[in-house]
């Protein structure tokens, strides 16, 4: 676990690195030209940088081993990181928003060159190999951070993108559209923003992350288990806890059906690679559950 972790934080400087060199690059050429959507563009890809350093920061606590006050791990601390990378993006798309409103009350004429669209271009072509190669990272290693933080650099590149169309627009004669396109990134980043929070949320809340059926049906296929019942999922992606009941036959020894649980664990891990604990519970198989959960054999 702790290698992964070390993996994990390796990914987030290396991508760091690259997005403040986006950042800055925007930032300064925008300035010196003034042209808004450009600025816009390169303090959402400083952001992006921040929000490395809250992942570097949330991988690190998210890394230490369970210990007494804190028996199921540290890895909600990642999670709690992704959100906060989230509320980071919500800020910034604000920011921007309030600039652009700005923008349209006092006209301005930006200047538009060659070199403006090189630079959108160069930094678009860094952001793509970055998301890529962050997301790719991200599942590899089922880490939620890394796969958040890839969805928060993926929108720079439609944001650069835009930032290109207005840069044409105003060297048509249409400056109207560097800050109509700026409103346009805004909202772009509060997209983003939200469906990092929905995924984070699913984690902090414990909501299930599995269909129960689908548990049923796969330990239902598992000889000597006669039923499943009060089947509950929580977690986070690489760290997805069940817990269960299971009935077997009444008279079956202790041993046998120990056997048993420790199948199914060995089951439900190898079906879903999401899955790192599984508790059981054994009932002898007498009568019929109440629950309206409940899933028998006939």
């Amino acid at each position: 676990m702790l290698q992964k972790f070390k993996k994990v934080q390796r990914v987030l400087i290396y991508v760091l690195f690259l997005n403040l060199t986006v950042a800055f690059a925007k930032i300064i050429y925008g300035n010196l030209t003034g042209t808004l959507s450009m600025i816009a563009d390169g303090y959402h890809s400083l952001f992006d940088g921040v929000s490395n350093i809250i992942g570097l920061a949330g991988s690190f606590i998210g890394a230490r081993p369970p210990d007494m006050g804190h028996p199921y791990g540290h890895r909600k601390y990642e999670t709690v990181a992704s959100i906060f990378i989230a509320l980071l993006l919500i800020f910034v798309g604000i920011e921007i928003f309030r600039d652009a409103l700005n923008r349209f009350l006092i006209q301005s004429n930006p200047q538009v060159t060659a070199i403006s669209f090189l630079v959108i271009l160069g930094t678009m072509g860094i952001n793509y190999l970055v998301t890529r190669y962050e997301h790719k990272q991200g599942e590899l290693l089922r880490s939620q951070v890394l796969i958040a933080d890839s969805m928060h650099t993926k929108s720079d590149i439609y944001v650069s993108l835009s930032v290109l169309v207005s840069l044409a627009a105003v060297k048509l004669g249409f400056p109207f559209m560097d800050p109509l396109i700026a409103v346009v990134i805004a909202f772009l980043i509060f997209r983003a923003g939200y469906r990092i929070i929905k995924e984070g949320s699913m984690a902090l809340m414990d909501m299930s992350r599995i269909e129960e059926k689908e548990i049923c049906d796969l330990v239902l296929s598992i000889e000597g288990v006669k039923g499943c019942h009060k089947i509950r999922t929580r977690g986070s992606m690489g760290d997805i806890r069940v817990d269960m009941h299971l009935l077997v036959q009444s008279d079956m020894k202790l041993e046998d059906a120990h056997l048993i649980a420790h199948k199914v664990s060995k089951k439900l891990k190898g079906e879903y690679k999401d899955v790192s604990d599984v508790v059981v519970h054994l009932e002898p198989s007498i009568g019929q559950p109440q629950e309206s959960n409940t899933k028998k054999t006939s």
